[in-house]
């Protein structure tokens, strides 16, 4: 029986993407921070100011969950919200000053981890890697 090269690259995939994840939960733990704090802040670290729902899209947490998150990080200061001035029903999530600073912290931390992940693969075998995963994610999503 032939190997079966589209499962084991499955497993593959999710055994690393849940390692991946356990490491970045674990270093976002060493700065005092829940991943789902960071993930908000640095999607309004790095895009600025963004809807509860650009915010949920971009960072895969249901609306009902970001709520209670960014409740506390505005209760933190780390983040505030802002009514949009043409429409009432919208309300924009922005970053602090203080959670810029707590970001200038922490994400060249983050990032220097992340860049410990892949040192020693090489900038081709990346490229190949990003457009791989970019199929297959956009494959699963037609079959969704």
């Amino acid at each position: 029986m032939s190997e079966n090269l589209s499962l084991k690259s499955f497993v593959v995939l999710m055994k690393a993407s849940k390692t991946l994840e356990e490491m970045v939960k674990k270093d976002i733990a060493a700065h005092g921070m829940k991943l789902s704090d960071f993930s908000i802040l640095e999607a309004l670290y790095h895009k600025g100011r963004q809807t509860i729902k650009q915010i949920s899209e971009a960072v895969l947490i249901n609306t009902g969950s970001i709520t209670y998150v960014i409740d506390k990080l505005e209760k933190n200061e780390l983040l505030r919200r802002t009514n949009c001035k043409d429409d009432r029903r919208v309300i924009y999530i922005e970053i602090t000053d203080k959670g810029k600073e707590v970001m200038n912290e922490v994400f060249p931390k983050h990032q220097a981890r992340i860049e410990e992940v892949f040192e020693g693969i090489s900038e081709e075998h990346k490229e190949i890697l990003i457009e791989t995963i970019k199929t297959v994610g956009k494959r699963a999503g037609d079959l969704v």
